[in-house]
């Protein structure tokens, strides 16, 4: 590794702990509701921040890298947006106060950051060393994208979660939420409180995501560089995204069906150029970058369009949450 690359690096790192710093330290530091425009300041200046780093890239590394980058930022973060409804049900479920649920989403994308570092290294490292793994990832794209497109999102179930199951089976949960802290000490005894429960199915949540949207982002380019940093700095606004977006998700309804062309576009993407760098090595096809990049951002375009332009008769979020699992800790 270059002593550039080591600057790269330390300098990004450095950047995010110092933001992750500021953001809990300075402007959260007490528990309180997030309004709207609070939350669309903030998703404005992640996404600022997103582009001066795409246009340092541009400056230092040249434009293939940069729209490499832009591509893959966009990509995770249009996956992203389907954690937000998932966020909503499992705060809706569990019933945490407002003022409480950006303490839990700070808390569980700084955790989603340090494991999907891991992730990202992992497949990185996978796919250099057995190019056949784009193979594998292809097709489970197009298998996530298509079942992406049926699945009943009311569905989701945070009891059943065999994380959250495990934590709720051999922890000490108190009965009811000890203000905005994760543990609580009664009578000389630690107990976790319901709101870490529910960071615990944030977290394992988050787990679920990341194994369909770094195999997306990896097949944009195999640069571990970029394939982090967009990552991460998708994540680090999807917390301020939520906020912003959580009371109209509901009127975006053909928004997954965008997200499911999408990973199935990725998927099938990756398995061409696999496949003509293997058969044809000297003739290495790619499909331009600004192709892929116009493809994923007019299916974006033409999801949300269309969810405006032809509205729901019938409510979509409608549907009313079980009693949280988590209130008897004797269960």
């Amino acid at each position: 590794m270059s002593s550039f690359d080591l600057w790269r690096w330390g300098l990004f790192h450095v950047f995010i702990l110092g933001m992750l710093a500021l953001d809990l330290g300075v402007f959260n530091r007490k528990a309180h509701v997030v309004k709207v425009r609070e939350a669309l300041t903030w998703s404005a200046v992640w996404i600022s921040l997103a582009l001066i780093f795409c246009a340092g890239i541009y400056h230092f590394e040249g434009q293939d890298h940069a729209m490499k980058w832009l591509t893959a930022y966009v990509v995770e973060k249009s996956l992203s947006v389907d954690n937000i409804f998932v966020f909503v049900l499992i705060f809706s479920y569990f019933r945490v106060p407002a003022e409480y649920q950006h303490r839990v989403l700070y808390w569980g994308i700084l955790g989603a950051v340090l494991m999907r570092a891991f992730l990202i290294a992992f497949s990185v490292t996978l796919v250099h060393m057995f190019s056949w793994m784009m193979y594998l990832f292809g097709l489970f794209l197009v298998v996530s994208g298509l079942k992406f497109a049926f699945q009943d999102e009311e569905g989701v179930h945070p009891e059943r979660n065999p994380i959250f199951r495990a934590a709720r089976r051999y922890l000490r949960v108190t009965p009811d939420y000890v203000g905005a802290s994760f543990l609580a000490r009664i009578d000389s005894k630690w107990y976790a409180t319901p709101l870490f429960l529910v960071l615990v199915v944030v977290e394992s949540t988050d787990l679920l995501f990341a194994i369909d949207s770094i195999p997306a982002v990896i097949a944009v380019t195999r640069d571990p560089f970029i394939v982090y940093t967009s990552n991460i700095m998708a994540i680090l606004g999807l917390r301020a995204l939520y906020f912003a977006l959580a009371g109209v998700m509901d009127r975006f309804h053909y928004l997954k069906f965008g997200l499911s062309l999408i990973l199935v576009f990725i998927g099938i993407k990756m398995i061409m150029e696999e496949g003509a760098h293997h058969w044809h090595p000297a003739g290495d096809w790619e499909m331009p970058i600004l192709w892929s990049l116009g493809l994923i951002l007019g299916t974006l375009v033409t999801a949300v369009g269309s969810s405006l332009m032809f509205p729901k008769r019938i409510a979509a979020g409608s549907v009313t949450p079980p009693e949280p699992a988590a209130a008897d800790p004797n269960h």
